[in-house]
């Protein structure tokens, strides 16, 4: 995942969704193979991050007191232009649950 100003400055953009996964634990592991198996977007809906936490947990933290949104893992944030406007985790994270929330009015 590239830093958190660059994520910022694209969010202004467009819709940046950030995919926290821990290469660790096995529930996290089925949360990325159902986001990989089941994906339907593309970068025109929104600009899609990955952040390895085991390796990068210091931007992890950075990430949960920028936006204001306690640290799970694995979890899906999406932000617009600087501000967390949705965020899920555990089982609740799937393809169709995002496609629910882009098409319910996620759009700035």
């Amino acid at each position: 995942m590239a830093g958190l100003e660059e994520l910022l400055a694209a969010s202004k953009e467009q819709l940046c969704m950030i995919f926290k996964h821990s290469t660790r634990c096995p529930l996290s592991a089925m949360a990325k193979e159902r986001l990989e198996s089941k994906w339907s977007f593309d970068e025109s809906q929104w600009r899609p991050y990955y952040l390895d936490l085991i390796r990068f947990r210091s931007l992890s933290n950075a990430i949960a007191e920028r936006f204001g949104v306690r640290h799970e893992s694995p979890q899906v944030l999406v932000i617009s232009d600087g501000v967390c406007i949705y965020d899920s985790s555990h089982l609740a994270i799937s393809v169709p649950a995002l496609e629910e929330a882009l098409h319910g009015g996620l759009r700035p």
